[in-house]
């Protein structure tokens, strides 16, 4: 039985970053084209001003601290034409009134077709120094019904759902876009989220990039880079992506629409949006691409504390198994494709089912070391999957970054990206591997999880 159990759980950590070392190589094949496009769009081309209209939401509660900031940075952007709709979901803050100081709100009566339900709008203003910006002040929802009625109010055929603890780069729509443009069966695109934590933002304008000083902010940069470049990069190479990031998406409304919107009633309403429209236009037998985009830019506040960043996690975990849970009929469907014979099963066993054999891996081969019950050679081994590829995988993520993007530009910013690589494998993984183990469990249990509050330190934001 031990040697079983010792076989088994090598042979998941072979898999598992067998499966990363080849996403990182379809990530950098799809990194070379990337960058060939990238010099022909420095070029004048005939896109240029006749970009589809998008709305911009940006569902808030409790986002006082920032959302003068996010909104700030939703105006400067160069789009040709654009709305901002921002969603107060009956904040007991004073995020109704930061917008209605900051903006100068009027209310606005205008007609709200329902095309998907949601909480009872109390009310909606228009900024009278900025037309194309509304604010819908509605009922407690939650952030899937505040982007359904987000989408309610939209009058153009994109929307770009944003976090209300944004900030976007001035180019971010421009690139976001461009994969609609190409293909006319394009319905999602995704841009890549990296933490503002030590940042410059002057009023909506990120002036400096920098690292924060916060340890588990710096680990979360690390952690980002891996899971946007060569993560959901590699996948969207293959129309393989399940997850599109809630901070930062851009959807053809009317597919959405067609799905049914935003389920309300779980934790993980971004995942579960994709997964569903992934399940919807197979079943229909709809030509569609979603696709993740790695140059535009989203800018978010990461947790600097403990107890948040757990919450965030656990919350995290719950919701992926909401999602692979309520979608089971497209895991190895005959007409799944990619999705349903490859990047579905890759979640259900390697991230919802992972924590159970990673954090197990590490409780067996520590008592069975000590035991005596496997040898120091089969415990070097283990050791050396578990976390010594796992160092040459960060490493050549914040490669990619460096090579393709540069975003961090100065010296000590890549020699402290590099020792928290190292780092981030002696304990913050480990760590992360409990925290998704926990969140497994509370669903497993249906125990109703604590959302917990996020706490804004906007430290990065300046008024000009």
């Amino acid at each position: 039985m031990t040697e079983f159990i010792t076989d088994f759980i090598l042979v998941y950590f072979i898999a598992l970053n067998g499966i990363y070392l080849l996403l990182n190589l379809l990530s950098t094949l799809s990194l070379r084209r990337i960058n060939q496009l990238r010099e022909i769009n420095e070029l004048p081309h005939a896109h240029t001003m006749l970009e589809p209209p998008i709305s911009v939401l940006v569902p808030a509660y409790n986002e006082e601290t920032t959302i003068a900031a996010t909104v700030r940075s939703v105006l400067q952007l160069t789009y040709p034409e654009f709305e901002i709709i921002v969603i107060n979901d009956g904040s007991r803050d004073g995020t109704l009134e930061v917008l209605q100081r900051e903006f100068s709100l009027l209310p606005f009566p205008e007609a709200y077709r329902i095309q998907l339900p949601t909480e009872p709008v109390r009310g909606i203003y228009r900024s009278a120094t900025y037309p194309q910006l509304r604010v819908i002040d509605k009922h407690n929802g939650g952030k899937a019904d505040s982007l359904n009625a987000g989408i309610n109010a939209s009058r153009f055929p994109l929307f770009c759902g944003v976090d209300a603890d944004s900030i976007l780069q001035r180019n971010s729509l421009q690139q976001v876009v461009q994969p609609f443009l190409r293909d006319p069966h394009m319905i999602v695109t995704g841009g890549t989220i990296r933490a503002a934590n030590g940042c410059e933002v002057k009023d909506g304008y990120l002036t400096r990039v920098d690292l924060p000083r916060n340890p588990l902010a710096l680990f979360q940069v690390v952690e980002y880079l891996r899971a946007f470049l060569f993560g959901r990069l590699g996948w969207s190479s293959i129309n393989g992506v399940l997850i599109i990031s809630g901070a930062f998406g851009l959807f053809r409304k009317e597919a959405v629409i067609e799905a049914g919107g935003y389920r309300r009633n779980t934790i993980g309403e971004d995942m579960e949006l994709i997964v569903r429209l992934h399940r919807h236009m197979r079943e229909h037998r709809r030509p569609y691409r979603i696709e993740f985009v790695p140059d535009p830019v989203c800018w978010t506040e990461v947790p600097e504390d403990l107890r948040t960043l757990r919450n965030q996690r656990v919350r995290w975990q719950r919701g992926l198994s909401e999602s692979l849970n309520s979608h089971w009929p497209l895991m190895f469907n005959r007409r799944g494709g990619w999705p349903g014979w490859v990047a579905f099963p890759y979640m259900v066993f390697f991230e919802w089912l992972g924590p159970v054999f990673e954090f197990g891996g590490y409780v067996w081969f520590i008592y069975a070391f000590f035991a005596g019950l496997i040898s120091w050679q089969a415990f070097a081994v283990f050791l050396f999957l578990a976390i010594g590829l796992g160092i040459l995988l960060s490493a050549s993520g914040l490669m990619l970054e460096e090579i393709s993007f540069h975003l961090y530009p100065r010296k000590r910013h890549l020699a402290l990206l590099a020792l928290f690589v190292f780092l981030e494998n002696l304990g913050y993984r480990q760590l992360n591997a409990w925290w998704r183990l926990v969140g497994l469990v509370q669903w497993i249990r249906q125990k109703e999880h604590q959302w917990g509050a996020m706490k804004r330190k906007g430290s990065w934001q300046r008024k000009l």
